[in-house]
Protein backbone atom coordinates (compact mmCIF):
# COMPACT_ATOMS: atom_id res chain seq x y z
CA UNK A 1 0.00 0.00 0.00
CA UNK A 2 1.35 3.86 -0.56
CA UNK A 3 1.12 5.31 2.43
CA UNK A 4 1.98 9.12 0.72
CA UNK A 5 0.46 11.49 -1.39
CA UNK A 6 0.56 10.07 -4.94
CA UNK A 7 4.09 10.69 -6.65
CA UNK A 8 2.59 12.26 -9.83
CA UNK A 9 0.08 15.63 -9.93
CA UNK A 10 -1.80 17.43 -12.50
CA UNK A 11 1.26 19.93 -13.75
CA UNK A 12 0.70 23.89 -13.83
CA UNK A 13 -1.39 24.78 -16.56
CA UNK A 14 1.16 24.93 -19.65
CA UNK A 15 0.77 27.87 -22.50
CA UNK A 16 -2.15 26.76 -24.79
CA UNK A 17 -3.83 24.57 -22.34
CA UNK A 18 -7.48 25.05 -21.07
CA UNK A 19 -8.19 25.32 -18.20
CA UNK A 20 -11.37 23.06 -16.81
CA UNK A 21 -12.34 21.46 -14.20
CA UNK A 22 -11.55 17.78 -13.45
CA UNK A 23 -13.76 15.17 -12.80
CA UNK A 24 -13.44 11.85 -11.63
CA UNK A 25 -16.19 8.61 -12.32
CA UNK A 26 -15.57 6.01 -10.35
CA UNK A 27 -16.24 2.57 -11.41
CA UNK A 28 -15.40 0.54 -8.90
CA UNK A 29 -13.02 -2.69 -9.59
CA UNK A 30 -12.01 -3.02 -13.45
CA UNK A 31 -11.79 -6.27 -15.53
CA UNK A 32 -8.95 -6.13 -17.99
CA UNK A 33 -9.24 -8.28 -20.76
CA UNK A 34 -6.12 -10.59 -19.06
CA UNK A 35 -8.34 -11.36 -16.22
CA UNK A 36 -6.69 -9.38 -13.60
CA UNK A 37 -8.29 -6.47 -12.33
CA UNK A 38 -7.69 -2.96 -11.52
CA UNK A 39 -9.13 -2.32 -7.73
CA UNK A 40 -11.00 1.10 -6.70
CA UNK A 41 -10.87 2.40 -10.84
CA UNK A 42 -11.73 5.53 -11.42
CA UNK A 43 -11.28 7.58 -14.70
CA UNK A 44 -10.60 10.87 -14.86
CA UNK A 45 -12.10 13.66 -17.64
CA UNK A 46 -12.74 17.16 -18.41
CA UNK A 47 -15.66 18.17 -20.65
CA UNK A 48 -16.18 21.35 -23.08
CA UNK A 49 -19.85 22.84 -24.04
CA UNK A 50 -23.09 21.34 -23.27
CA UNK A 51 -24.63 18.04 -23.91
CA UNK A 52 -27.61 18.31 -26.34
CA UNK A 53 -31.35 17.70 -25.38
CA UNK A 54 -30.83 15.11 -28.21
CA UNK A 55 -27.29 13.82 -27.07
CA UNK A 56 -26.24 13.70 -30.45
CA UNK A 57 -23.07 16.31 -30.17
CA UNK A 58 -20.63 14.41 -27.86
CA UNK A 59 -17.28 14.23 -29.15
CA UNK A 60 -14.95 11.97 -27.54
CA UNK A 61 -11.30 12.81 -27.48
CA UNK A 62 -8.20 10.81 -26.47
CA UNK A 63 -5.11 11.08 -24.76
CA UNK A 64 -1.58 10.25 -26.25
CA UNK A 65 1.31 7.82 -24.44
CA UNK A 66 2.54 9.84 -21.48
CA UNK A 67 0.16 12.62 -22.02
CA UNK A 68 -2.99 13.91 -20.41
CA UNK A 69 -6.56 15.40 -20.84
CA UNK A 70 -4.75 18.92 -22.17
CA UNK A 71 -3.13 16.82 -25.39
CA UNK A 72 -5.93 18.07 -28.40
CA UNK A 73 -6.63 21.33 -26.58
CA UNK A 74 -4.70 22.71 -29.47
CA UNK A 75 -8.10 21.41 -31.39
CA UNK A 76 -10.78 22.89 -29.26
CA UNK A 77 -12.37 25.86 -28.84
CA UNK A 78 -14.22 28.76 -30.71
CA UNK A 79 -14.02 28.30 -34.31
CA UNK A 80 -11.74 25.11 -34.21
CA UNK A 81 -12.78 21.60 -34.50
CA UNK A 82 -14.18 20.73 -31.54
CA UNK A 83 -16.04 24.08 -30.83
CA UNK A 84 -17.32 23.91 -27.38
CA UNK A 85 -20.67 26.29 -29.02
CA UNK A 86 -21.30 23.70 -30.96
CA UNK A 87 -20.02 20.49 -29.22
CA UNK A 88 -19.93 18.41 -25.70
CA UNK A 89 -16.39 17.59 -25.86
CA UNK A 90 -15.13 14.73 -23.21
CA UNK A 91 -11.57 14.40 -23.02
CA UNK A 92 -10.86 11.03 -21.35
CA UNK A 93 -7.86 9.97 -19.54
CA UNK A 94 -6.06 7.04 -20.57
CA UNK A 95 -5.36 4.11 -17.67
CA UNK A 96 -1.60 4.86 -17.21
CA UNK A 97 -1.37 8.45 -17.86
CA UNK A 98 -1.59 9.53 -14.14
CA UNK A 99 -4.61 10.96 -13.51
CA UNK A 100 -6.92 8.14 -14.04
CA UNK A 101 -6.03 4.88 -11.92
CA UNK A 102 -2.40 4.24 -12.66
CA UNK A 103 0.76 2.92 -11.27
CA UNK A 104 1.67 6.24 -10.21
CA UNK A 105 -1.48 6.87 -8.09
CA UNK A 106 -2.88 3.59 -7.07
CA UNK A 107 -2.78 2.89 -3.30
CA UNK A 108 -4.01 -0.91 -3.60
CA UNK A 109 -1.40 -1.76 -6.29
CA UNK A 110 1.07 0.34 -6.75
CA UNK A 111 4.27 1.06 -9.22
CA UNK A 112 4.78 -2.37 -10.38
CA UNK A 113 2.52 -4.49 -8.53
CA UNK A 114 0.00 -2.84 -11.12
CA UNK A 115 -1.37 -4.80 -13.51
CA UNK A 116 -0.55 -4.60 -17.29
CA UNK A 117 -3.18 -3.76 -19.32
CA UNK A 118 -4.15 -3.12 -23.14
CA UNK A 119 -5.43 -0.14 -24.91
CA UNK A 120 -8.86 -2.28 -25.82
CA UNK A 121 -8.91 -1.99 -21.60
CA UNK A 122 -8.68 1.51 -21.94
CA UNK A 123 -11.62 2.12 -24.67
CA UNK A 124 -13.43 -0.40 -22.46
CA UNK A 125 -13.38 2.52 -19.68
CA UNK A 126 -14.43 5.04 -21.84
CA UNK A 127 -16.92 3.18 -22.78
CA UNK A 128 -17.90 2.71 -19.25
CA UNK A 129 -17.61 6.67 -18.45
CA UNK A 130 -19.74 7.34 -21.37
CA UNK A 131 -22.54 5.01 -20.47
CA UNK A 132 -21.94 6.88 -16.68
CA UNK A 133 -22.50 10.37 -18.51
CA UNK A 134 -25.79 9.02 -20.33
CA UNK A 135 -24.32 9.05 -24.01
CA UNK A 136 -24.94 6.00 -26.10
CA UNK A 137 -23.99 7.09 -29.59
CA UNK A 138 -21.16 10.00 -30.15
CA UNK A 139 -20.52 12.11 -33.32
CA UNK A 140 -16.74 11.55 -33.15
CA UNK A 141 -14.12 9.87 -31.37
CA UNK A 142 -10.80 11.74 -32.15
CA UNK A 143 -6.94 11.19 -30.66
CA UNK A 144 -3.05 12.03 -31.80
CA UNK A 145 -0.54 9.02 -31.92
CA UNK A 146 -1.93 6.45 -29.01
CA UNK A 147 -5.15 8.72 -28.70
CA UNK A 148 -5.46 7.79 -32.55
CA UNK A 149 -4.66 4.16 -31.75
CA UNK A 150 -7.71 4.33 -29.64
CA UNK A 151 -9.63 5.71 -32.33
CA UNK A 152 -9.49 2.98 -34.49
CA UNK A 153 -9.97 0.54 -32.16
CA UNK A 154 -13.31 2.29 -31.12
CA UNK A 155 -14.40 1.71 -34.58
CA UNK A 156 -13.76 -2.21 -34.23
CA UNK A 157 -14.78 -2.76 -30.80
CA UNK A 158 -18.21 -0.34 -31.29
CA UNK A 159 -18.36 0.31 -34.65
CA UNK A 160 -22.20 1.48 -33.85
CA UNK A 161 -21.23 3.85 -31.37
CA UNK A 162 -19.90 6.97 -33.35
CA UNK A 163 -20.94 8.72 -36.94
CA UNK A 164 -17.22 9.56 -37.75
CA UNK A 165 -13.22 8.63 -36.60
CA UNK A 166 -10.44 10.96 -36.45
CA UNK A 167 -6.96 9.39 -35.92
CA UNK A 168 -4.28 11.66 -36.42
CA UNK A 169 -0.84 10.00 -36.66
CA UNK A 170 -2.18 6.51 -35.34
CA UNK A 171 -1.11 2.89 -36.12
CA UNK A 172 -3.98 -0.03 -36.67
CA UNK A 173 -1.13 -2.83 -35.73
CA UNK A 174 2.09 -1.28 -34.05
CA UNK A 175 4.92 -2.10 -36.35
CA UNK A 176 8.72 -3.29 -35.13
CA UNK A 177 9.99 0.43 -35.07
CA UNK A 178 7.51 1.78 -32.66
CA UNK A 179 8.24 -1.16 -30.56
CA UNK A 180 12.07 -0.43 -30.86
CA UNK A 181 11.67 2.91 -30.28
CA UNK A 182 9.78 2.11 -26.57
CA UNK A 183 11.81 -0.36 -25.73
CA UNK A 184 15.10 1.78 -25.85
CA UNK A 185 13.36 4.75 -24.03
CA UNK A 186 12.23 1.64 -21.38
CA UNK A 187 15.76 0.32 -21.14
CA UNK A 188 16.92 4.22 -20.26
CA UNK A 189 14.78 4.84 -17.92
CA UNK A 190 14.59 1.75 -15.93
CA UNK A 191 18.77 2.17 -15.68
CA UNK A 192 18.02 5.46 -13.92
CA UNK A 193 19.00 4.82 -10.15
CA UNK A 194 15.17 5.98 -9.24
CA UNK A 195 13.68 3.38 -10.58
CA UNK A 196 10.88 2.51 -9.92
CA UNK A 197 9.80 5.07 -7.11
CA UNK A 198 12.00 7.78 -7.78
CA UNK A 199 13.37 10.54 -7.60
CA UNK A 200 14.83 10.81 -10.79
CA UNK A 201 17.57 12.02 -12.58
CA UNK A 202 19.88 11.38 -15.13
CA UNK A 203 17.91 8.64 -16.88
CA UNK A 204 14.53 10.56 -17.02
CA UNK A 205 16.06 13.25 -18.80
CA UNK A 206 18.30 10.89 -21.64
CA UNK A 207 14.79 9.45 -21.72
CA UNK A 208 13.09 13.04 -22.28
CA UNK A 209 15.40 13.88 -25.13
CA UNK A 210 15.00 10.81 -26.93
CA UNK A 211 11.33 10.67 -26.53
CA UNK A 212 10.23 14.33 -27.56
CA UNK A 213 13.59 14.87 -29.79
CA UNK A 214 14.40 12.36 -31.74
CA UNK A 215 11.13 10.02 -31.57
CA UNK A 216 8.45 13.31 -32.23
CA UNK A 217 11.00 15.13 -35.44
CA UNK A 218 12.83 14.12 -38.22
CA UNK A 219 16.11 15.13 -39.68
CA UNK A 220 14.99 17.97 -41.97
CA UNK A 221 12.86 19.31 -38.89
CA UNK A 222 16.14 19.33 -36.55
CA UNK A 223 18.28 21.69 -39.25
CA UNK A 224 16.13 24.75 -38.58
CA UNK A 225 18.35 24.32 -34.98
CA UNK A 226 21.27 25.61 -37.05
CA UNK A 227 24.29 24.38 -35.02
CA UNK A 228 25.44 21.50 -32.26
CA UNK A 229 24.83 24.51 -29.42
CA UNK A 230 21.05 24.70 -31.34
CA UNK A 231 19.97 20.99 -31.00
CA UNK A 232 22.00 21.41 -27.42
CA UNK A 233 19.35 23.89 -26.46
CA UNK A 234 16.62 22.27 -28.00
CA UNK A 235 17.07 19.04 -26.39
CA UNK A 236 17.50 21.08 -23.03
CA UNK A 237 14.25 22.64 -23.85
CA UNK A 238 12.72 19.08 -24.44
CA UNK A 239 14.13 18.03 -20.61
CA UNK A 240 13.18 21.28 -19.18
CA UNK A 241 9.13 20.56 -20.58
CA UNK A 242 9.46 17.16 -19.54
CA UNK A 243 10.22 17.69 -16.32
CA UNK A 244 7.24 20.09 -15.81
CA UNK A 245 4.84 18.62 -17.29
CA UNK A 246 5.76 14.64 -16.91
CA UNK A 247 4.60 11.89 -17.30
CA UNK A 248 5.70 9.39 -14.38
CA UNK A 249 8.18 7.64 -15.59
CA UNK A 250 6.58 4.11 -14.19
CA UNK A 251 3.21 5.63 -16.10
CA UNK A 252 4.63 5.63 -19.39
CA UNK A 253 6.46 2.57 -19.50
CA UNK A 254 3.12 0.90 -18.53
CA UNK A 255 1.51 2.92 -21.58
CA UNK A 256 4.64 1.42 -23.64
CA UNK A 257 3.53 -1.93 -22.73
CA UNK A 258 0.42 -1.55 -23.88
CA UNK A 259 1.28 0.16 -27.14
CA UNK A 260 3.71 -2.61 -27.83
CA UNK A 261 1.28 -4.83 -27.78
CA UNK A 262 -1.57 -3.35 -29.58
CA UNK A 263 -2.88 -4.47 -32.53
CA UNK A 264 -6.89 -3.93 -33.61
CA UNK A 265 -6.92 -7.64 -35.45
CA UNK A 266 -6.66 -9.69 -31.86
CA UNK A 267 -10.27 -7.53 -31.31
CA UNK A 268 -12.26 -11.06 -30.48
CA UNK A 269 -13.80 -12.28 -33.27
CA UNK A 270 -11.14 -11.79 -35.53
CA UNK A 271 -8.41 -14.15 -34.70
CA UNK A 272 -5.06 -12.24 -35.47
CA UNK A 273 -7.24 -10.41 -38.61
CA UNK A 274 -5.69 -6.61 -38.85
CA UNK A 275 -7.67 -6.39 -42.03
CA UNK A 276 -10.80 -7.72 -41.46
CA UNK A 277 -11.10 -5.93 -38.04
CA UNK A 278 -10.59 -2.65 -40.40
CA UNK A 279 -12.73 -3.56 -42.70
CA UNK A 280 -15.51 -4.08 -39.54
CA UNK A 281 -15.61 -0.17 -39.16
CA UNK A 282 -18.72 1.46 -40.00
CA UNK A 283 -17.92 4.94 -39.55
CA UNK A 284 -16.14 7.58 -41.88
CA UNK A 285 -12.54 7.44 -40.75
CA UNK A 286 -9.92 10.42 -40.93
CA UNK A 287 -6.30 9.69 -40.85
CA UNK A 288 -3.63 12.37 -41.19
CA UNK A 289 -0.12 11.57 -40.86
CA UNK A 290 3.05 13.58 -42.13
CA UNK A 291 5.81 12.72 -44.94
CA UNK A 292 7.91 10.80 -42.35
CA UNK A 293 7.35 9.74 -39.20
CA UNK A 294 10.02 8.09 -36.58
CA UNK A 295 7.63 7.06 -34.17
CA UNK A 296 4.90 5.78 -35.96
CA UNK A 297 5.39 4.68 -39.70
CA UNK A 298 3.14 6.31 -41.89
CA UNK A 299 3.04 2.92 -44.00
CA UNK A 300 0.29 1.68 -41.47
CA UNK A 301 -1.99 4.13 -41.75
CA UNK A 302 -1.75 4.20 -46.03
CA UNK A 303 -2.03 0.39 -45.83
CA UNK A 304 -5.47 1.01 -42.64
CA UNK A 305 -6.76 3.02 -45.43
CA UNK A 306 -6.73 0.36 -48.23
CA UNK A 307 -8.53 -1.45 -45.92
CA UNK A 308 -11.54 0.78 -44.25
CA UNK A 309 -14.46 1.17 -46.70
CA UNK A 310 -15.30 4.74 -45.68
CA UNK A 311 -11.18 5.86 -45.20
CA UNK A 312 -9.99 9.70 -45.92
CA UNK A 313 -6.06 9.82 -46.09
CA UNK A 314 -4.64 13.36 -45.63
CA UNK A 315 -0.43 13.30 -45.57
CA UNK A 316 0.67 16.34 -44.59
CA UNK A 317 3.73 17.75 -46.41
CA UNK A 318 6.72 19.45 -44.52
CA UNK A 319 9.40 17.81 -42.29
CA UNK A 320 7.25 18.05 -38.36
CA UNK A 321 6.76 14.14 -38.16
CA UNK A 322 5.12 12.78 -35.57
CA UNK A 323 4.52 16.05 -34.19
CA UNK A 324 2.39 17.38 -36.91
CA UNK A 325 -0.88 16.57 -35.01
CA UNK A 326 0.63 18.45 -31.54
CA UNK A 327 0.16 22.37 -30.66
CA UNK A 328 3.55 23.04 -31.91
CA UNK A 329 3.26 21.83 -34.59
CA UNK A 330 4.31 24.13 -37.98
CA UNK A 331 1.33 22.63 -39.67
CA UNK A 332 -1.22 23.33 -36.92
CA UNK A 333 -3.79 24.96 -38.83
CA UNK A 334 -3.40 22.85 -41.80
CA UNK A 335 -4.30 20.17 -39.29
CA UNK A 336 -7.60 21.54 -37.94
CA UNK A 337 -8.55 22.90 -41.06
CA UNK A 338 -8.51 19.25 -42.12
CA UNK A 339 -10.23 17.66 -39.30
CA UNK A 340 -12.85 20.66 -39.35
CA UNK A 341 -13.69 19.55 -43.02
CA UNK A 342 -13.96 15.84 -42.51
CA UNK A 343 -16.13 17.21 -39.52
CA UNK A 344 -18.46 18.89 -41.81
CA UNK A 345 -19.03 16.09 -43.91
CA UNK A 346 -19.93 13.40 -41.04
CA UNK A 347 -21.53 14.94 -38.25
CA UNK A 348 -22.57 18.35 -40.23
CA UNK A 349 -20.19 20.98 -37.98
CA UNK A 350 -21.17 24.29 -39.31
Amino acid sequence: MRSSEPRWQHPQLQPGWIDRPHQKMELGNFNLESGEVIRNFEISYVTHGTLAPAGDNAILALTAIGSIHHRLDFLIGPGRPLDPDRHFVVCADAIGNGMTTSPSNSFAQPDLAFPRFTIRDMVASQQRLLDALGISRIAAVVGASMGGMQALQWGVSAPDRMRSIVALVPMARTRPWASAMNEVARRILMLDKGWPSGPYGAGFDAWAAQSRVITNRTPRALEQAGSAAGVAALVADAVAAARRAGPDPVDWVYQSFAYDAHDVGTTPGFGGDTAAALRSIRAPVLLLVPELDLYNPVEDAIESAAHIPNATLVRVAGHAGHAVAADTSPRVEEVRRAIHEFLVRCIGAA
